[in-house]
């Protein structure tokens, strides 16, 4: 083999590395996006989950809208009043309170108190549910199907199915909100973590049907409504909702509700 030609070629081969590697550090320095360093900073506070409970795709994101005043300091609802005041900290801005929230399914009827149209046996996702008589086999239109999909979904794994209806646990639960966004029942909502008394219902049907289908359901009577003191309570499309802000907690609508419908935590 020709020495000479071994020499050439490493030289040139060099002198090649040598060139691209010069094109790529200008070409680094060129093209160099500025990273605002509160970014960093922010991103460096957030918990990490990435579960887009906050509206943006993850937590790189947040942070970047953060930095750039797009978002308020304590919108990570998981990180909650700890990561939002560092936050503010970091980016000298003040936050007003947090209020801490939780998921609550609003549905008690399970498989001792409701009744049932047919058996299903299929796919246990909630949402193909939506392709079988009458939305599911409960017999309520409006309950929880009980097949898990916000189980799964959960990545803090704080709801799961029992005895046929979901169940969060307030401790675990961060109100990233997944569970609520994949219920194609749309029976989940977030409330005040201190609230103490909820409806467990989300039937719009008349009474009479209710009490057919559930033993627990809200059958829209007003007895809730006529005797809250504090004005807290509306009924609607026969259906009770608490005004959580109103609400003193005296406990009376859980009382005297005939079919308690309204549960207490």
């Amino acid at each position: 083999m020709d020495i000479n030609a071994m020499i050439t070629a490493v030289v040139v081969i060099g002198a090649l590395g040598l060139l691209i590697g010069l094109f790529l550090g200008i070409a680094a320095k060129k093209l160099k996006v500025e990273v605002n360093p509160k970014e960093e900073e922010v991103l460096g506070v957030l918990p990490g989950n990435n579960c887009g409970g906050c509206g943006y795709a993850g937590c790189a994101a947040l942070a970047a809208a953060i930095a750039n005043g797009e978002a308020p300091a304590n919108a990570c609802p998981v990180g909650g009043k700890k990561v939002g005041d560092t936050i503010a900290g970091i980016m000298g801005v003040e936050v007003s309170d947090t209020v801490r929230m939780t998921a609550w399914v609003k549905c008690a009827g399970d498989c001792k108190k409701t009744t049932r149209d047919y058996e299903y046996h299929g796919v246990e996702d909630c949402r193909m549910l939506g392709f079988v008589p009458n939305g599911g086999p409960k017999s309520c239109n409006y309950g929880c199907l009980g097949f898990g999909t916000c189980e799964k979904e959960c990545p803090f794994d704080a709801i799961h199915v029992i005895d046929g209806v979901a169940v969060v646990d307030k401790e675990k639960c961060k109100a990233c909100g997944k569970c609520v966004a994949i219920c194609p029942k749309h029976i989940i909502e977030m409330v005040p973590y201190d609230a103490k008394y909820l409806v467990a219902c989300s039937s719009k049907d008349k009474g009479s049907v209710v009490m057919k289908d559930c033993k627990v359901g809200c059958i829209g009577c007003g007895i809730c409504k006529k005797n809250c003191e504090s004005e807290a309570i509306e009924v609607t499309d026969f259906l009770a909702k608490i005004d959580y802000e109103k609400c003193i907690k005296c406990g009376v609508c859980f009382d005297k509700c005939p079919k308690k419908a309204i549960a207490k935590k």
